[in-house]
């Protein structure tokens, strides 16, 4: 068996929605397919995936080196040892060929899309959904058969004042969900206050309401909007610094005792370690939120998990940023905190199958083979593409 094509395209989202720190009007995602000479149902396999939402498309780096690395590799050089699928590990290392060490963002988001597309076709070829592979290489076989899942969103919208703020809040109440999380940081400190207590008034009690400030605050705002949130004592306050400010983070930690969330904008192991290091987190509260196709893929979370253990961190301490069917496949193959959802919020790329339901804050894991995007019928629309 072989790969015989690696496909992509860039895709814009389309979107007038606005956080603390920038609108999302020229926001693009790339769409990759990895496709094998397997067949299934008539059609060889395809492996599916996207860069989640927050990050540019990265076409001109698959390109310009890993889709070309992959191409010219030797077809065994990228199998496992018994020849029968691919091998995600291998794939990694012939990406990462010539790179230097560092420069992630320029490269681990074209990596971590590509290979995330890989693990959808391996998981086919294996006839099982991928949090059941995961689950047998990386967390015993042990697999939930739902997990934990919050909605994220309180946008800043033209027109969007506290009343339509409750609104939304109660209908994602309405569709199951029990936690939500708000954006804070687009506004004046008690502005934001006011929609915090709105919210509140809404979800019921504090460990159901986060907030997100988008690593848009400086020293003095940090800490002034740390002092204000404090006495709420929400779920979490996520991204409260920039990502790499570790010294600042510290400071807000000492001043802030409620959990702090933090790292979606991290994309290497060496950066999560130093994170939880120098950061002072505390692993008995506060939560990471690697983004697994921004930060290499699969593999390299894999090792993230094991660098930050040696540091007291658990695997429940991890709820990854995305809000999509990849991410509700990592979570429950390496039995994580939980799962983020944006329905209705990123067209195309918000969410999980079509007939996907939350039932009391949990959603249940898809039983498809792989990631299950043929169960999201615009996006699979734009994936076929590719490939037909």
């Amino acid at each position: 068996m072989r790969i015989t094509d690696i496909r992509e395209t860039a895709v814009a989202l389309k979107s007038d929605l606005r956080n603390a720190v920038f609108d999302f009007s020229e926001m693009t995602t790339s769409v990759v397919a990895v496709i094998t000479d397997v067949v299934r149902e008539g059609r060889p396999v395809a492996g599916f995936a996207f860069n989640s939402t927050g990050r540019y498309a990265c076409g001109a780096q698959m390109r310009d080196r890993f889709i070309p690395r992959l191409r010219k590799a030797p077809p065994g050089s990228l199998l496992n040892d018994a020849g029968d699928n691919l091998d995600a590990e291998k794939i990694l290392a012939c990406m990462m060929q010539r790179e230097k060490p560092g420069g992630h963002t320029e490269r681990s988001v074209a990596i971590g899309t590509i290979e995330v597309a890989v693990w959808d076709a391996i998981a086919k070829i294996a006839g099982k959904p991928l949090h059941r592979v995961l689950a047998e290489k990386y967390s015993g076989g042990r697999s939930p058969q739902r997990v934990p899942c919050y909605v994220g969103g309180g946008w800043y919208e033209p027109g969007k004042g506290v009343k339509e703020l409750q609104d939304e809040i109660r209908a994602r109440l309405d569709q199951g969900y029990t936690t939500m999380k708000i954006k804070v940081g687009g506004a004046a400190i008690p502005e934001d206050v006011k929609r915090v207590e709105a919210a509140l008034a809404v979800v019921g009690a504090a460990d159901r309401l986060a907030v997100d400030a988008n690593a848009g605050f400086d020293r003095t705002r940090a800490l002034a909007y740390a002092k204000a949130l404090a006495p709420f004592r929400l779920r979490w306050f996520e991204e409260p610094t920039g990502p790499l400010d570790y010294a600042l983070l510290a400071d807000v930690a000492a001043e802030y005792d409620s959990p702090i969330g933090t790292g979606e904008n991290l994309f290497s192991t060496e950066d999560v370690e130093n994170l939880v290091r120098f950061g002072r987190l505390r692993p008995d509260r506060d939560i990471i939120q690697t983004d697994v196709p921004q930060s290499y893929g699969i593999v390299q979370f894999s090792r993230t998990l094991e660098a930050v253990k040696r540091h007291g961190w658990e695997r429940k301490s991890f709820f990854p940023h995305g809000g999509n069917q990849m991410t509700l496949h990592i979570v429950g193959g390496f039995g994580l905190g939980g799962c983020e959802a944006y329905p209705g919020v990123f067209g195309i790329f918000a969410g999980f199958a079509d007939d996907a339901r939350v039932e009391n804050g949990f959603l249940k894991l898809p039983e498809r083979p792989g990631i299950g995007f043929e169960a999201q019928n615009a996006l699979y629309a734009v994936m076929r593409e590719l490939v037909d």
